[in-house]
């Protein structure tokens, strides 16, 4: 056997040998990872203005318990009021009416509400005639606004917002005849009419604008706020007043001023309550007619949103 044939041999028992040796290495595959030991990965941090759902609507019954104070004329004969909240109840002669809507497209808003009520309270009137009047009181009114969100967050929102006010108000008087000598005398030169009915009714609508704000406490849990102005001697007119002497004009004027605010719960799903304080003052003045009175106490609010 020559040499070339001896190398032969060895080189390919070497092959062999190292191909048989290595054949466990190549079929056992990779090693198992193990990744117990690998790092948790960084929590995922939210945004802290998610945007809400692009559609919100809400239908809600509203119940003010309101005190009403401060000044009522009707033809000229110019009384107080002074009602306090716990007492409003037992002089509403009047089923009241009630509704709030509220309708949100993104950052766009549409919202309104009203009232409609009626009482009947014993007045004084004795610095014109003397004596007491029983009035008989009917008002009603109904806002609507248009509004944007200059913040539009689920934590909070910001709105500016303007829409109107439709006001609604009528008195009747019936007044008392004290059998003071004084009071046919008076009585005749204030031209009130033999049957001691005095009544008139007045409406007019304000220009408002306010601003309104949401902060959510807790998921289920909402602080809320909004106030307005409206009016700025939109519908000012002459005015005038009874007195002894006969009429006497005076300033007109027409400004309304209303804050409301409290806290918002959402009770389930699809129900949520409203609990707060309102306030509504009118500083209204024109021809015969008197209203510089204010509205105020608790609010509630309940309804639904979709």
């Amino acid at each position: 056997m020559n040499q070339s044939t001896l190398v032969n041999r060895f080189v390919n028992q070497f092959l062999i040998a190292a191909l048989l040796l290595s054949a466990p290495v190549l079929l056992a595959g990779p090693e198992a990872y193990d990744t117990s030991k690998e790092a948790p990965p960084p929590p995922v941090v939210q945004p802290w203005c998610e945007t809400p759902a692009p559609l919100e609507v809400r239908i809600g019954l509203p119940g003010f318990i309101s005190s009403l104070g401060g000044g009522f004329g009707v033809k000229g004969i110019d009384l107080p009021l002074d009602v306090s909240f716990s007492e409003l109840l037992p002089h509403i002669n009047t089923i009241p009416l009630v509704l709030s809507a509220y309708v949100r497209y993104h950052r766009w808003e549409i919202f309104g509400d009203g009232e409609y009520i009626g009482l009947g309270v014993n007045v004084q009137l004795p610095g014109l005639l003397f004596t007491n009047a029983h009035l008989d009181l009917k008002n009603a009114f109904w806002e609507g606004f248009i509004g944007y969100r200059l913040i539009n967050c689920q934590r909070a929102s910001l709105s500016l917002y303007a829409g109107a006010r439709y006001t609604y108000y009528s008195g009747t008087l019936l007044i008392e005849n004290n059998k003071d000598p004084r009071f046919p005398i008076i009585r005749r030169k204030l031209g009130i009419p033999d049957s001691l009915f005095v009544s008139g009714s007045i409406a007019w609508t304000d220009p408002v604008v306010g601003l309104g704000g949401r902060v959510r406490l807790w998921k289920p849990v909402t602080l809320y706020a909004n106030a307005d102005v409206g009016g700025f001697d939109a519908n000012s007119t002459s005015a005038f007043e009874l007195t002894r002497k006969g009429p006497v004009s005076k300033s007109s004027d027409d400004w309304s001023y209303q804050f409301q605010g409290g806290v918002e719960f959402q009770v389930t799903r699809w129900l949520w309550t409203q609990v707060g304080w309102r306030y509504l003052a009118y500083d209204y003045t024109s021809g015969g007619f008197l209203n510089k009175t204010a509205f105020n106490g608790p609010f509630i609010n309940t309804g639904l949103n979709f």
